[in-house]
Protein backbone atom coordinates (compact mmCIF):
# COMPACT_ATOMS: atom_id res chain seq x y z
CA UNK A 1 0.00 0.00 0.00
CA UNK A 2 2.85 2.22 0.81
CA UNK A 3 4.65 1.46 -2.18
CA UNK A 4 1.26 2.53 -4.33
CA UNK A 5 0.83 6.01 -2.20
CA UNK A 6 4.76 6.79 -2.94
CA UNK A 7 3.88 5.98 -7.06
CA UNK A 8 1.09 8.12 -7.29
CA UNK A 9 2.99 10.87 -5.25
CA UNK A 10 6.01 10.73 -7.52
CA UNK A 11 3.43 10.85 -10.75
CA UNK A 12 1.60 14.35 -9.20
CA UNK A 13 5.17 15.63 -9.03
CA UNK A 14 6.08 14.62 -12.11
CA UNK A 15 2.92 15.65 -13.59
CA UNK A 16 2.82 19.35 -11.50
CA UNK A 17 6.52 19.64 -12.98
CA UNK A 18 5.44 19.25 -16.44
CA UNK A 19 2.56 21.54 -16.03
CA UNK A 20 4.81 24.22 -14.78
CA UNK A 21 7.17 23.75 -17.19
CA UNK A 22 4.61 24.65 -19.55
CA UNK A 23 4.44 27.95 -18.25
CA UNK A 24 7.51 28.90 -20.78
CA UNK A 25 4.87 28.54 -23.43
CA UNK A 26 2.66 31.42 -21.87
CA UNK A 27 5.64 33.70 -20.19
CA UNK A 28 6.00 35.44 -23.54
CA UNK A 29 2.19 36.03 -23.82
CA UNK A 30 1.61 37.32 -20.11
CA UNK A 31 0.25 34.05 -19.30
CA UNK A 32 1.24 31.89 -16.07
CA UNK A 33 -0.08 29.52 -14.14
CA UNK A 34 0.90 29.93 -10.06
CA UNK A 35 1.92 26.23 -8.41
CA UNK A 36 -1.69 26.62 -6.50
CA UNK A 37 -3.64 27.12 -10.32
CA UNK A 38 -1.90 24.06 -11.95
CA UNK A 39 -2.37 21.75 -8.21
CA UNK A 40 -6.09 22.85 -8.81
CA UNK A 41 -5.90 22.31 -12.80
CA UNK A 42 -4.20 18.86 -12.26
CA UNK A 43 -7.26 18.41 -9.45
CA UNK A 44 -9.76 18.96 -12.45
CA UNK A 45 -8.18 16.73 -14.41
CA UNK A 46 -9.05 14.07 -12.26
CA UNK A 47 -12.40 14.65 -12.10
CA UNK A 48 -12.98 15.27 -15.94
CA UNK A 49 -11.17 11.73 -16.05
CA UNK A 50 -13.73 10.52 -13.75
CA UNK A 51 -16.35 11.99 -15.46
CA UNK A 52 -15.88 10.83 -18.47
CA UNK A 53 -14.65 7.71 -17.74
CA UNK A 54 -11.57 8.11 -18.90
CA UNK A 55 -8.01 6.96 -18.31
CA UNK A 56 -4.90 8.99 -19.12
CA UNK A 57 -1.64 7.28 -19.09
CA UNK A 58 1.85 9.45 -18.97
CA UNK A 59 1.70 12.87 -19.50
CA UNK A 60 -1.42 15.09 -19.13
CA UNK A 61 -3.32 17.21 -22.08
CA UNK A 62 -2.52 20.44 -20.28
CA UNK A 63 0.82 21.47 -21.02
CA UNK A 64 -0.31 20.66 -24.75
CA UNK A 65 -3.19 23.14 -24.35
CA UNK A 66 -1.22 25.59 -22.47
CA UNK A 67 1.32 25.39 -25.92
CA UNK A 68 -1.50 25.37 -28.38
CA UNK A 69 -3.62 28.38 -26.83
CA UNK A 70 -1.38 30.44 -24.93
CA UNK A 71 -0.90 32.82 -28.32
CA UNK A 72 -4.71 33.18 -28.77
CA UNK A 73 -6.16 36.95 -28.11
CA UNK A 74 -8.93 35.53 -26.33
CA UNK A 75 -7.19 34.58 -23.95
CA UNK A 76 -5.97 36.57 -20.49
CA UNK A 77 -3.67 36.22 -17.87
CA UNK A 78 -6.29 36.94 -14.97
CA UNK A 79 -8.80 34.38 -17.08
CA UNK A 80 -6.12 31.50 -18.24
CA UNK A 81 -5.99 29.16 -15.22
CA UNK A 82 -9.96 28.85 -15.84
CA UNK A 83 -9.84 28.94 -19.16
CA UNK A 84 -7.46 25.84 -19.22
CA UNK A 85 -9.71 24.19 -17.06
CA UNK A 86 -12.76 24.71 -19.38
CA UNK A 87 -10.60 23.59 -22.59
CA UNK A 88 -9.35 20.52 -20.29
CA UNK A 89 -12.82 19.59 -20.13
CA UNK A 90 -14.48 20.31 -23.36
CA UNK A 91 -10.86 18.27 -24.44
CA UNK A 92 -11.93 14.93 -22.74
CA UNK A 93 -15.82 15.42 -23.71
CA UNK A 94 -14.69 15.29 -27.17
CA UNK A 95 -12.24 12.54 -27.29
CA UNK A 96 -15.30 10.53 -26.15
CA UNK A 97 -17.84 11.57 -28.65
CA UNK A 98 -15.76 11.27 -31.52
CA UNK A 99 -14.86 7.90 -30.19
CA UNK A 100 -11.59 8.24 -29.75
CA UNK A 101 -11.33 8.67 -33.60
CA UNK A 102 -9.52 11.95 -33.26
CA UNK A 103 -5.51 12.09 -32.22
CA UNK A 104 -5.14 14.35 -29.70
CA UNK A 105 -2.88 16.79 -31.63
CA UNK A 106 -6.36 16.41 -34.48
CA UNK A 107 -8.64 17.31 -31.76
CA UNK A 108 -6.31 20.23 -30.60
CA UNK A 109 -5.89 21.80 -33.92
CA UNK A 110 -9.71 21.88 -34.19
CA UNK A 111 -10.16 23.46 -31.04
CA UNK A 112 -7.74 25.91 -31.53
CA UNK A 113 -8.74 27.16 -35.11
CA UNK A 114 -12.38 27.41 -33.83
CA UNK A 115 -11.85 28.77 -31.01
CA UNK A 116 -10.28 31.28 -32.27
CA UNK A 117 -11.61 32.22 -36.21
CA UNK A 118 -15.43 30.63 -35.54
CA UNK A 119 -16.02 31.23 -31.94
CA UNK A 120 -13.74 34.30 -31.23
CA UNK A 121 -12.66 33.23 -27.43
CA UNK A 122 -16.21 31.76 -26.57
CA UNK A 123 -16.61 28.44 -25.22
CA UNK A 124 -19.73 27.64 -24.50
CA UNK A 125 -19.97 28.01 -28.50
CA UNK A 126 -16.57 25.96 -29.09
CA UNK A 127 -18.58 23.49 -26.85
CA UNK A 128 -22.13 23.22 -27.89
CA UNK A 129 -21.72 24.01 -31.68
CA UNK A 130 -18.75 23.41 -33.49
CA UNK A 131 -16.87 20.43 -31.57
CA UNK A 132 -20.42 18.64 -31.81
CA UNK A 133 -20.77 19.00 -35.48
CA UNK A 134 -17.40 18.01 -36.00
CA UNK A 135 -17.54 14.45 -33.70
CA UNK A 136 -21.19 13.80 -35.24
CA UNK A 137 -19.28 14.36 -38.71
CA UNK A 138 -16.35 12.00 -37.37
CA UNK A 139 -18.83 9.55 -35.70
CA UNK A 140 -20.76 9.00 -39.32
CA UNK A 141 -17.60 8.09 -40.90
CA UNK A 142 -16.03 11.62 -42.09
CA UNK A 143 -12.15 11.13 -42.36
CA UNK A 144 -10.61 14.45 -44.02
CA UNK A 145 -9.47 15.66 -41.08
CA UNK A 146 -6.43 12.72 -41.09
CA UNK A 147 -5.03 14.52 -44.33
CA UNK A 148 -5.66 18.39 -42.43
CA UNK A 149 -4.20 17.33 -38.97
CA UNK A 150 -7.42 18.65 -38.06
CA UNK A 151 -7.17 22.29 -39.32
CA UNK A 152 -9.69 24.23 -41.76
CA UNK A 153 -12.64 21.71 -41.40
CA UNK A 154 -15.40 23.48 -39.72
CA UNK A 155 -16.26 25.44 -43.07
CA UNK A 156 -17.64 22.00 -44.33
CA UNK A 157 -20.09 21.37 -41.12
CA UNK A 158 -20.36 24.78 -40.30
CA UNK A 159 -24.67 24.86 -41.66
CA UNK A 160 -24.97 28.45 -41.14
CA UNK A 161 -22.38 29.28 -43.58
CA UNK A 162 -23.11 27.15 -46.03
CA UNK A 163 -26.61 28.15 -45.97
CA UNK A 164 -25.27 31.90 -46.29
CA UNK A 165 -22.93 30.91 -49.22
CA UNK A 166 -25.54 28.81 -50.83
CA UNK A 167 -28.22 31.98 -50.50
CA UNK A 168 -25.10 34.26 -51.95
CA UNK A 169 -24.19 32.02 -55.08
CA UNK A 170 -28.17 31.68 -55.34
CA UNK A 171 -28.59 35.75 -55.36
CA UNK A 172 -25.66 36.04 -57.72
CA UNK A 173 -27.33 33.63 -60.19
CA UNK A 174 -30.47 35.43 -60.16
CA UNK A 175 -28.95 39.00 -60.98
CA UNK A 176 -27.49 37.18 -64.24
CA UNK A 177 -30.43 36.03 -64.93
Amino acid sequence: MEGKDWMELAGQKNQLAKVMEGNRYGERFGLRLTEEEAKLLMQERARCLKEQHRVEFGESILPKLMQAFCDSDYIRGEDYAEVLGRLQEIFYLFKNESMDLLTDDELLAFMREQYDETCFGELDYLEGTCLPLFADAVRAGYRGYQQTGGKGEFEQFDIVQRWDKDLYLQALANQMD
